[in-house]
């Protein structure tokens, strides 16, 4: 029998990894995502979280804001799909969007949702037509990034300028390439974006800025626990926690 099954024997299904830890509206993250967050290479599943959050509590403060936050599975998609009118439908309505951030992924084997080793930032301005590279790893993901760039450019019908911004703060290792991005978007969001005045002229360069991965793992953390603790109380008070099945589904945040 395999060391994980006699594990689990053991143990329960309390240390697979695909146990469910957390039900955040539209992102289910794994005890496997949990792990990465803590000391590894960055999932899908936490950048999506991370987006799902930003978009769940900060950009409803700015109801007048257009931004979009595209999830890691429709980048994907949108980078390796030729034909990319067959997926305008599954995309957001860009339209009246003004800025879209799109998470990179060196990923080249369309059969593997969860492949690559790299993470870097596109954010693409509609209003300027201009495409945005962050990358903290030199210019491992230019390539790809061009490629997105390419395609987001035909699906709003019009050129995108791709600019590779080499100012961009550098990561020291070789995991943490995912917290740069969520970190990056998060401080491009907020700090530039969303605090611009309409006639000011915002400066996307991150030149300078120093990036604490390190701290942002434990903040990211920390808000997942504050979520999974706020989704067992509501549980506990709900009258469906009596049956017998609650107790193997994730606590949930909708």
């Amino acid at each position: 029998m395999p060391f994980r099954q006699r594990m689990a024997r053991h143990f329960g299904d309390s240390l697979a990894p695909e146990k469910p830890y957390l039900s955040y509206y539209d992102v289910l993250l794994t005890a496997e995502d949990i792990k990465a967050l803590k000391h590894d290479w960055l999932t899908d599943n936490n950048i999506a979280f991370w987006e799902e959050y930003l978009e769940r509590e900060i950009l409803p403060r700015y109801p007048q804001a257009r931004i979009v936050l595209l999830r890691p599975s429709m980048t994907f998609l949108l980078m390796k799909e030729p034909d990319t009118r067959s997926i305008q439908s599954a995309l957001p309505d860009f339209s009246k969007v003004t800025h879209v951030f799109l998470p990179i992924n060196d990923n080249r084997n369309v059969s593997v949702a969860e492949g690559g080793s790299h993470w870097s930032l596109l954010l693409v301005s509609t209003l300027d037509g201009v495409a945005f590279h962050y990358d903290s790893l030199g210019g491992a993901n230019f390539s790809e990034a061009n490629v997105a760039t390419r395609k987001l450019a035909n699906i709003l019908g019009r050129p995108l300028r791709f600019i590779n911004l080499e100012d961009c703060p550098q990561q020291e290792n070789g995991s943490d390439c995912g917290v740069f991005v969520c970190l990056l978007m998060r401080h491009l969001l907020v700090k530039r974006l969303l605090c611009a005045n309409a006639r000011e002229k915002v400066s996307m360069s991150m030149g300078g800025k120093m990036v604490d991965s390190y701290g942002g793992r434990k903040e990211m953390m920390r808000i997942i626990e504050n979520f999974r603790k706020e989704g067992e109380r509501r549980r506990s008070q709900d009258r469906r926690s009596a049956s017998p099945f609650s107790n193997k589904t994730p606590p949930r945040i909708e």
